[in-house]
């Protein structure tokens, strides 16, 4: 992207400066970098225009600074996050298969239970012939 040459004035100088960004943008930070420097000028009327831009270079790194530190917190965040969502999906795997491992088991255990009891069911019936018969032949 080829560089914007703009105009900007901050404290009654004018400054020509050459930037990718857009005008409107660049337009912005010199207004914004003019009212703070006003700003410290209008609350110290003894200090220079050299030491209203230095506060505002000194205000703008701190505001820098902190802004970092808070991105590179969230960021740390964002990573405990991940890692937990990981172990939270890799123990839901788990007991997914935990949960398909018990149903085997469980049906495992219905069908022992159904041929079980059609086995005592056919003893039972077995049994009343048997008491039939014995009954039949006194």
């Amino acid at each position: 992207m080829p560089a914007n040459k703009i105009r900007l004035e901050i404290c009654g100088t004018t400054y020509v400066v050459s930037s990718t960004d857009t005008e409107p943008y660049v337009t912005e930070l010199a207004e914004r970098i003019d009212k703070n420097m006003n700003e410290i000028l209008a609350g110290n009327p003894s200090a220079s225009v050299t030491t209203a831009a230095v506060l505002c270079a000194l205000e703008y790194l701190d505001e820098w600074q902190k802004s970092t530190m808070g991105a590179e917190n969230m960021r740390a965040q964002i990573k405990d996050y991940l890692e937990d969502a990981a172990r939270a999906k890799m123990a839901a795997e788990e007991s997914r298969r935990e949960l398909e491992r018990v149903r085997k088991e469980l049906d495992e255990l219905k069908m022992q239970y159904a041929s079980v009891q059609q086995a005592s069911q056919t003893a039972e019936v077995e049994q009343q012939e048997a008491e039939q018969e014995t009954e039949e032949e006194q």
